[in-house]
């Protein structure tokens, strides 16, 4: 399944018919009010409002407190890019910072500056859900000074697999290992906790499918929590590894897309002025094709190789100009926002 989302206004809703993939033998559903339970997770419930400024872009999203301190667990992609993060804890704003983040994994740990004596939220185990199970999605899809989304549903399957495709740079991540749950999560849920009826968060939601020509309804996947916090933990511990990146994303200064299919590596569709890449060279129209020794087949693969790279190294580039000449040369990687 594919799902295309803006890196920073998080949920895109389509219309979409994908094959579940649950236990052979389904369990009852746990008891309890799944709405009432959700109620003792809502203080801890941080409201996400991002801004960009290269490309006037105003996003919302929503993390959860995992630390008294101000540490919330939100989607990568919710913050991704943002020049400024507000985030917003029982009416309280606060200057939020990115931590640390998992791209594949869509990830992300802020930190709210100034923060502390917050209430955190109760994590449970994802792995105890169970088919037919009710859940509830906390989320910031009405607006910072809106009500919180409450989007009831039932747990439907396990082990689920989507593309998300971000529209503006051309990249595409698959998530994989997600859990399914029908209930019509919508834009600006991203991010938010997915809670059980014992009022613990089972899973961050992270995409959505809802076909509105058939009104209310949708599936919702979420990220197990049990995934989320190993990379919390590591990103806590400030331990780098190929996926797991700390700090802010590095920033190379190109916006790119995907090179057609009979064309090697990445259309540099603008350079930013004064950044790494113009600096070394580039302008808007070339084509770059290895970064660092790795040949690029798309837009994907350069932020990989960023990724793994963090402010002040320097990396080699190999582009082909419009004239058609093939041309070398290294750019100093700063830190993005």
């Amino acid at each position: 399944m594919s799902l295309n989302r803006s890196p920073r206004l998080l949920l895109i809703a389509l219309a979409a018919i994908v094959a579940l993939v649950a236990p052979l033998a389904p369990a009852a559903a746990a008891p309890g009010d799944p709405v009432a339970a959700a109620l003792q997770v809502e203080p801890a419930v941080v409201r996400i409002d991002t801004e960009v400024d290269y490309q006037g872009v105003l996003g919302l999203g929503t993390a959860f407190v995992i630390d008294p301190n101000g540490l919330a667990m939100t989607n990568f992609h919710v913050v991704q890019g943002a020049d400024r993060v507000t985030a917003t804890v029982n009416g309280r704003p606060y200057p939020a910072q990115l931590v640390g983040y998992d791209r594949k994994r869509d990830v992300a740990l802020i930190q709210l500056i100034g923060a502390s004596g917050l209430p955190t939220a109760a994590l449970g185990d994802a792995n105890a859900l169970v088919p037919g199970e009710p859940v509830v999605s906390l989320g910031n899809a009405d607006g910072t000074f809106g009500p919180l989304t409450r989007e009831v549903g039932t747990v439907s399957a396990f082990g689920r697999t989507v593309n998300a495709e971000d529209t503006l740079t051309g990249t595409s991540d698959e998530l994989t290992g997600l859990i399914e749950f029908a209930a019509p999560v919508r834009a600006g849920d991203s991010g938010g906790p997915l809670v059980n009826s014992n009022g613990q968060v089972v899973g961050i939601t992270t995409a959505a499918s809802v076909n509105f020509r058939m009104g209310p309804g949708g599936k919702g996947f979420a990220i197990p929590i049990n995934d989320a916090i190993r990379i919390a933990d590591q990103i806590r511990a400030g331990i780098p590894s190929d996926n797991v990146h700390i700090g802010p994303p590095t920033l190379l200064g190109v916006g790119v897309r995907t090179a057609p299919r009979d064309a090697p590596g990445v259309v540099i569709q603008e350079v930013l002025r004064g950044g790494p890449a113009e600096r070394a060279g580039l302008v808007d129209g070339d084509l770059l094709v290895v970064v660092d020794g790795v040949p690029l087949d798309s837009a994907t693969t350069l932020t990989t190789v960023l990724d793994r790279r963090y402010p002040g190294d320097v990396v080699d580039l190999t582009w082909i100009d419009a004239a058609g000449q093939t041309r070398t040369g290294k750019a100093v990687v700063t830190a993005g926002p």
